[in-house]
């Protein structure tokens, strides 16, 4: 279990001064609810999407497991400031806001039916303004609601609970992303190249609600809390998004059909000094566009990744998080980890000090904890920067 040593790591990291690499280890929700030796209660993701209650029930019990199990440079044991939970429907709530249905599949994440795929020309039956109270945002909001009446001086484990101000919708998944979720991935691509006025309809629509979307929630936020240190400023110093359907398409198409649509948002989020991106997949061919362009200097990888040609691509200064594949530290024998770690930091993927190790960027359900430990152990090793 990583102690008080694995806190400082990440302090030195950010002061610019690493004595190694720095380890995170996240997963989603699914690693509660998809590991019956974890969650005992038996709940669902139906249970989860549906009952604010298991909501919070469900996160603080994971919360707890990570904590006393997962080895890495997170703060581990009880949390000495309190739990903190929040709205969570993983990728559909950009989707379900737009009323794609839920669909609820064995053994997996929920996902959402694309409620453009047949017909196309539904798109221009949709309201101009989509309301924010709209579908699974209706919901979202409910939940929210829920969970800051219900943790009112509530307790686990001796520590208090607190809930997140931010709910989703606040950002995005990205405009393309959102737009392969209402079409198909493959009528998108003909659209992009066979329809592009109808693909420019739909990607505006999209990213004129995505962007009014974000700015009343973060009113409603300011609202609701007004002593937000945001409070009123909509163009911030670290604006994140994401968009992974971008590891589709080439960087000529990226330029062409989708940096249009980034650049609104981040000429209406970012104040120009920082942009963060989280992409899986392999995007990296996009990356030094997208650092000279947005000023992107943090970028959350997914894989296959290059590390050290990555490295070269975008030079010393931008933050690279990455790590071995999901399926590595889910199914690997110890050498095989051991072996991919040290493979990464000798890489030259650790020059210039801006590298953290990730063990993916979502771990993958039924991993164990030996093979994350191995993991965490190996990049104390390798990732020691002399």
């Amino acid at each position: 279990m990583a102690t008080s040593k694995g806190l400082i790591v990440g302090k030195v990291y950010h002061l610019g001064k690493p004595y190694r690499v720095p380890v995170s280890v996240v997963g989603s929700i699914t690693n509660y609810l998809l590991n019956p030796h974890v969650n005992t209660n038996g709940w669902s993701f139906r249970d989860y999407f549906e009952n604010p209650e298991i909501h919070i029930q469900a996160q603080l019990e994971y919360q707890k497991w990570q904590r006393f199990n997962w080895a890495c440079d997170h703060e581990m044991g009880l949390p000495e400031n309190g739990w903190l939970v929040g709205v969570d429907f993983q990728n559909s709530y950009d989707a379900g806001w737009l009323n794609c249905p839920l669909k609820y599949l064995s053994g997996q994440v929920p996902d959402t039916i694309g409620i453009l795929k047949e017909n196309k020309e539904k798109l221009y039956e949709l309201p101009k303004e989509l309301p924010v109270e709209h579908g699974l945002m209706m919901r979202i909001l409910e939940f929210h609601d829920y969970m800051l009446d219900s943790c009112k001086g509530r307790e686990y484990q001796g520590r208090p609970v607190h809930v997140f101000q931010v709910i989703p919708g606040e950002g995005t998944d990205g405009p393309l992303d959102l737009a392969y979720k209402l079409r198909g991935a493959d009528n998108l691509l003909i659209d992009m190249l066979k329809d592009e006025k109808y693909y420019h309809d739909l990607m505006t629509w999209i990213t004129d609600n995505l962007i009014r979307r974000m700015k009343l929630l973060r009113q409603r936020r300011w609202n609701l809390f007004p002593e937000s240190k945001d409070k009123g400023i909509f163009r911030q110093p670290k604006f994140c998004f994401a968009d992974d359907a971008i590891a589709l398409i080439s960087t000529k198409q990226y330029q062409d059909y989708v940096y249009p649509y980034h650049k609104r948002l981040v000429d209406e989020f970012s104040d120009g000094s920082y942009v963060g991106m989280h992409l899986c997949g392999d995007a990296t061919r996009h990356f030094s566009f997208l650092v000279n362009h947005f000023n992107v200097r943090s970028f959350d990888t997914g894989f296959p990744v290059e590390h050290g040609w990555l490295r070269k691509e975008v030079g010393l200064d931008v933050e690279i998080k990455g790590g071995p594949t999901i399926m590595t530290i889910r199914d690997g024998m110890p050498e095989q980890i051991r072996s991919e770690v040290q493979k990464i930091c000798q890489s030259g993927v650790m020059a210039g000090g801006k590298f953290i190790m990730i063990a993916a960027n979502n771990l993958a359900p039924g991993t164990s904890v030996q093979n994350i430990r191995e993991f965490y152990e190996a990049a104390k090793l390798y990732g020691a920067i002399v």
